[in-house]
């Protein structure tokens, strides 16, 4: 009696814990959409793509005036400074002319009001910079519609890990049941002197293995729904129960990984910006002509703003050898472009050999999943009979043990191959998805 009181303490600890966090059930297409909104990755990636169309709008500066004020309090002593800010605040006299006042003309000061316009005019450099900034945020685009995917396929990942946990957790249970019904047996067995001792403590490990399986499947429902609250951007300790799920091909099986998806895509449209990178580089050997202003207030004393003048003009500006440095720096970008193109080459020859890989993986969990169905129901009929036999003292207690453990282990294994081909699956639709 002392040891099924441990048995139905140790029992009721497990069911207390459960009904202590009561599961939240979810679907998948719930958990998707949560994902979708909060998950903190997409929200980097969108971050991200926002920061490139503000990189665009630095751009404009391509064509957009800039304009530049500015007030400057200077003093000095310097013969041709002196006389000049008196020449810039139109105050010269027949007296300045002395030649010990020219020599020697003492502090002169000056508070110089400053407006400054720079107009650019045609800068062909600059427009590819532009093209560049806006393939850039193409780039960013197909950049976080490849996370929202990745998150899409982690998500599922999680979500199907949480179903097969459950359908383990069923099997234990109905393992511990079965245990614990052949614990009772041979306790009374036991108390009236037809069986051993080792016979007992056989099945009480049997059952307490069990009851550990049964504690390590809540630690990790738990944990697996800690993962899969951090995917949704939730609270930390929901323990989540799923509802069945099965996932098949949207159409037929993809043999071949389209060279249109995000991340590939992404690829390609930075080897264009590159093109253009090295477009603008070339283009920096042509002339650039820009538009300039000035207008200018001078006074001897602080806040006047007496003389004023202006000079405005065009500035048709060639660099015509800058030491090679653009020639150079043009080799190191068709070198990077060589670099991208091959990175784009291994990218999806690695691609091909995971997808080859997946279709495998499909095909081995479909087959080992019929195998064991077979299995199955020879185990669970081989268990029923020996059962039986067990009850009329005609098999041992080794062989009864044997033969529940292997049903258990079976069931289980058969949820994995369920498990390893619907995850084989959703890798699947990532590794070839277009949408």
């Amino acid at each position: 009696m002392r040891l099924l009181s441990m048995f139905l303490v140790s029992l009721l600890g497990f069911l207390n814990v459960e009904a202590q966090q009561l599961p939240t059930t979810i679907q998948l297409e719930e958990a998707l959409s949560l994902a979708q909104k909060a998950n903190q990755q997409i929200k980097i990636a969108q971050i991200n793509q926002q920061i490139a169309s503000a990189n665009v709008k630095q751009t404009e500066a391509l064509w957009l005036p800039q304009l530049n004020f500015s007030y400057t309090a200077m003093n000095t002593n310097n013969p041709l400074n002196a006389f000049g800010f008196k020449l810039q605040q139109a105050n010269v006299t027949a007296a300045d002319f002395n030649p010990a006042l020219l020599n020697n003309p003492g502090a002169t000061p000056n508070y110089l009001t400053q407006l400054n316009l720079q107009q650019p005019i045609i800068n062909m450099d600059m427009l590819q910079m532009r093209k560049a900034a806006e393939q850039q945020v193409q780039i960013s685009s197909l950049q976080t519609k490849r996370t929202e995917e990745a998150v899409k396929m982690q998500v599922t990942q999680l979500y199907l890990q949480l179903n097969f946990l459950y359908q383990a957790l069923d099997v234990v249970k109905s393992a511990l049941t079965t245990s614990q019904s052949i614990y009772q047996f041979t306790k009374n067995r036991f108390d009236q002197g037809l069986m051993q001792k080792s016979d007992l403590l056989n099945v009480e490990v049997q059952v307490k293995n069990t009851e550990t399986r049964l504690n390590e499947l809540y630690s990790n429902i738990a944990q697996t729904s800690d993962q899969l609250s951090l995917m949704m951007n939730k609270p930390q300790g929901v323990i989540y129960k799923t509802k069945t799920v099965s996932l098949d091909f949207a159409n037929e099986l993809v043999l071949i990984i389209p060279t249109d998806r995000a991340d590939l895509k992404a690829m390609q449209t930075g080897l264009g910006v590159y093109d253009i990178a090295i477009k603008g580089s070339k283009m920096s050997w042509l002339p650039r002509l820009n538009a300039f202003a000035n207008y200018q207030l001078n006074d001897r004393k602080a806040l006047g703003f007496n003389a004023g003048s202006y000079f405005a003009g065009i500035q048709l500006s060639w660099d015509i050898m800058k030491g090679n440095q653009t020639k150079n720096k043009i080799a190191s970008q068709t070198i990077e472009k060589a670099k991208l193109q091959e990175q784009l080459a291994a990218r999806v020859n690695q691609e091909q050999t995971e997808l080859q890989n997946t279709i495998r993986k499909i095909k081995d969990a479909r087959y080992k999943y019929q195998q064991l169905e077979t299995s199955i129901t020879q185990a669970d009929e081989s268990l029923r009979i020996l059962q039986n036999r067990y009850q009329q003292g005609l098999v041992s207690t080794n062989d009864i043990l044997l033969a529940q453990t292997q049903l258990s282990q079976q069931k289980l294994q058969q949820a994995e191959a369920k498990l390893m081909e619907q995850a084989a699956i959703n890798y699947h639709e990532f590794l070839t998805t277009v949408k």
